[in-house]
């Protein structure tokens, strides 16, 4: 027994960042949704997140973000079959507030030690900028090793 708990914890690692791994962006949904903000990596929402935000495109945080109906339909499923399902994700009792990515409680948690004032900086505007300090966040990466530190 003590054998095999080195190689389930091997399996369980990879399954993890199997669903972590960056997923390719559907084409449309990175030209539709990245000429305003990043185009998120849909594991950062779950899937009733995803469709609550393509339901109501034309109030999309104060803007109509509205898309004809076969690119919504598209945009829609690929967001939905690639929807957070992993544990920081699914570990959340409720959906973030007004489904929004920066008020989820595991990003509140990752960011915990960025102070209010940062947000607020004319580099950075706002914690949904990603880029800001995720230099590849446009690529789906956001881990800690790719981090610039606003000046």
């Amino acid at each position: 027994m003590k054998r095999l708990f080195p190689v389930a914890l091997l399996v369980a690692a990879s399954w993890a960042q199997a669903d972590l791994a960056p997923t390719p962006l559907l084409p449309a949904y990175r030209t539709e949704c990245s000429a305003c903000h990043v185009a998120y990596p849909a594991a950062l929402l779950p899937a009733a997140s995803w469709q609550r935000l393509m339901a109501g495109l034309e109030r999309h945080f104060g803007t109509d973000a509205s898309l004809d109906a076969a690119t919504a339909r598209a945009i829609g499923s690929w967001l939905a079959a690639n929807a957070g399902t992993y544990k920081k994700v699914q570990r959340e009792a409720t959906a973030p507030p007004q489904d929004r990515i920066t008020r989820a409680a595991w990003f509140v948690r990752e960011h915990d030690e960025v102070p209010a004032a940062t947000w607020r900086r004319d580099d950075v505007k706002s914690a949904s900028n990603c880029v800001a300090c995720h230099t590849r966040a446009d690529e789906g990466d956001f881990s800690e090793r790719q981090i610039r530190v606003p000046r």
